[in-house]
């Protein structure tokens, strides 16, 4: 198919169609409207169906409803409109429905701006609504990342029958880079037998609720969906390392800011420093193993994110006070730069020899 020159939020839109999603409830809100607007010219084109809804909350629902009938199904939103979805969200992990759910992170809290954040990184990993659940969520660096991320959102949604999050930031929605599809087949949708599409008589009712009122049995449908919770944290972690075999210190990033990390980690081991990187792309289940895999050796970690520090957290849990972890990051929209990244290191290491 060859390579395009995209923007983020459409490259989101378009790698969805790629994946059979074909249905699109969301409400505009910067900085991804970009994709919105996408969906509504790109959907009809496929035989697919796109829906401005009155609002955030409007939309998630009529994400439950699509769902529930089988489709691949998707919603987009920033992190204001995000946080009204979150009623919505606990609703399909307890109805069990699979969809993809995209949050283009910005500054805040409140309305905050349209600048890039990772402030939301607390909301889309620990269960933002109410209920003991988890989201699996996939955070790319990458515009091309974001089309192999997205590919996979929707299988880990199927296969999990699960609301999947793909999680990017205000920079990654709204920057250009060339990307490659491959080229668009049509796929065949895939049977679905607990969906809500009529048995025609051919067996039971088919009922999709997360109301329980008797609480035994709800304590045991929360059971089931924490089997299904270590499942995925079994099979569905996903991770990069760089330099990390010989790596005094490791700096740990994700998303927009693991790539301005990696060019100042790039400068310190051409001054000597042996330095290397853990990049968590599940945020949930988070990336445990590689932490695990250096904490005995390393000398510290440093965490580097656009938020006033929430992965950090995760990032000393991993490492249970085996080696210290620092924290550097910019908050509201202030997207921390290579050198200031680069002079955290430096502290870190204790300076470099002349």
């Amino acid at each position: 198919m060859g390579k395009v020159l995209m923007k983020g939020n459409e490259v989101i839109a378009e790698a969805a169609v790629h994946a059979g999603c074909k249905y699109f409830f969301g409400y505009p809100i910067t900085p991804q409207s970009e994709l919105v607007a996408y969906m509504a010219r790109r959907l009809p084109e496929v035989g697919g169906l796109f829906l401005q809804a009155e609002s955030e909350v409007a939309a998630i629902n009529m994400v439950y409803g699509a769902a529930g009938t089988g489709v691949r199904v998707m919603t987009s939103s920033s992190s204001p409109g995000f946080s009204l979805k979150q009623e919505g969200i606990s609703y399909l992990v307890g109805a069990e429905l699979p969809a993809l759910i995209v949050n283009v992170v910005r500054g805040g809290p409140g309305l905050g701006n349209i600048q890039p954040a990772q402030s939301d990184y607390f909301q889309v990993t620990k269960g933002g609504g109410h209920g003991d659940y988890h989201t699996p969520v996939l955070a790319p660096s990458t515009l091309q990342e974001i089309i192999d991320l997205t590919e996979a959102a929707f299988d880990i949604a199927d296969r999990y029958r699960t609301p999947v999050i793909l999680l990017g930031d205000g920079m990654l929605g709204q920057m250009m880079e060339p990307v490659e599809f491959k080229e668009l087949s049509e796929r065949k949708p895939e049977q679905k037998e607990w969906a809500t599409t009529g048995t025609r008589g051919d067996g039971k009712p088919r009922i999709i609720s997360s109301l329980e009122l008797n609480a035994d049995a709800l304590e045991k449908r929360n059971e089931l969906l924490q089997k299904k919770f270590t499942m995925i944290k079994q099979n569905e972690v996903r991770f990069e390392t760089f330099e990390t075999e010989d790596a005094d210190y490791i700096v740990t990033a994700y998303g927009t800011a693991a790539r301005i990390a990696m060019n100042a980690i790039n400068k310190a081991r051409k001054d000597g420093l042996k330095i290397g990187m853990i990049r968590p792309i599940t945020l949930w289940p988070f990336p445990e193993q590689p932490f695990i895999a250096t904490r005995d050796r390393v000398k510290g970690y440093l965490s580097v994110e656009m938020s006033a520090g929430q992965m950090v957290e995760d990032v000393r849990l991993a490492v249970e006070g085996k080696a210290p972890v620092s924290f550097f990051g910019r908050t509201g929209g202030v997207v921390p730069t290579q050198e200031e990244i680069y002079d955290q290191i430096i502290q870190l290491a204790g300076g470099v020899e002349v």
